[in-house]
């Protein structure tokens, strides 16, 4: 597979990913803040800064909007074309990539890609965003799921269908623990938190709910929502498809797929970096990280999954121009004229 191709599908599935998280946040969000009528400006934006933190766009934002509020982050979120990371932008970078690489996708993905995309740019978005944010976000979510189906439906697993997946599982791991890091304040900075009152519980299903993990949460733990077991879940849940740890076990399994490496053998950086954090993960416990400290825990969490995907450019996308030395030209010269005399021999 040509490298640009590997890169076209890696990015349209990461974008694609990056758009659904920012949907889920800001839906949540929005529902949420109904249940905190009670406070003042200064309070609510206290509540929407972080959200914007967690993108790592803060200081976008306050060239362009100044002031935090629930309006000025929601357009800033979903359709700021300056936004690198906004819904709007995300899918536009998604069709993008989609268009380079069409005969690489099939055309129920394509069809679907598109009619998100062009939704997004018709008047009837912003009114359906005023009207009704919860169908809106719900748009949004539904086609994200409906193209990940599609395309365990309808693609062929090969190599492009293999790097479709690792974005998207790396892209899913950094947002989750982006989502966790929202409430990062509220955490002490080294061990547990203390368990919290009914207005904190309430933030806290939030961030299950927009991670898609309210129902699973129950399932384990009950209604009994605590911001340690929160964290543990997201972090480090074997069995939730969103959690950190069980992304980067399906990212493991991708990168080795791709290269035929063995489980405990690496063919690049990627591998290896990746293969590493797996393995902290499956041995690290709870403790553990409050003992470091979440926010510092997340932090560096980050800068890996990070470095994984510079590494995964590194192997399989940037490919160096070598220019051959005047040895290997003179060498290729020598093979050319010697076929070239053979041929004359034979007629």
């Amino acid at each position: 597979m040509l490298s640009r191709v590997a890169n076209s599908l890696y990015w349209m599935s990461r974008y694609l990913e990056r758009a659904d998280n920012t949907a889920r946040l800001v839906d949540v969000n929005l529902q949420l803040f109904l249940d905190f009528r009670s406070l003042d400006d200064r309070a609510l934006a206290d509540r929407w800064i972080p959200i914007v933190q967690s993108a790592g766009d803060e200081t976008l934002f306050n060239t362009l909007h100044g002031r935090a509020s629930g309006r000025t982050v929601t357009e800033f979120l979903v359709f700021q074309p300056e936004n690198h990371n906004s819904i709007l932008a995300a899918v536009t970078q998604a069709r993008e990539n989609a268009r380079m690489v069409r005969d690489q996708i099939t055309i129920e993905v394509w069809e679907e890609l598109n009619r998100l995309y062009l939704f997004l740019r018709s008047p009837q978005a912003r009114q359906q965003l005023d009207s009704s944010p919860v169908e809106f976000f719900h748009e949004i979510k539904a086609s994200s799921l409906y193209l990940q189906g599609l395309t365990n439906a309808t693609v062929v697993r090969n190599e492009g269908w293999l790097f479709q997946q690792a974005g998207m599982y790396l892209e899913r791991a950094d947002k989750t623990s982006r989502i966790l890091d929202v409430r990062h304040t509220v955490f002490p900075a080294h061990g547990a938190p203390a368990p919290v009152n009914q207005a904190g519980a309430l933030e806290w299903a939030a961030v299950l709910r927009s991670c898609s993990a309210w129902d699973a949460y129950k399932s384990m733990h009950g209604a009994d929502v605590q911001p340690a077991l929160v964290a543990e879940y997201l972090l480090l849940s074997p069995e939730f498809p969103r959690s950190v740890r069980f992304c980067v076990q399906a990212l493991n399994a991708t990168l080795r797929g791709i290269s035929g490496s063995a489980s405990d053998r690496f063919a690049n950086d990627a591998e290896r970096l990746s293969g590493r954090l797996l393995a902290q993960l499956q041995f690290t416990t709870a403790a553990e990280i409050f003992g470091t400290g979440l926010h510092a825990y997340i932090d560096e969490l980050q800068a890996r999954l990070n470095a994984i995907g510079e590494a995964l450019f590194q192997a399989y996308i940037f490919q160096p121009f070598l220019t051959p030395d005047n040895g290997q030209l003179q060498q290729q010269e020598e093979q050319q004229q010697q076929r070239r005399t053979a041929a004359a021999v034979r007629r």
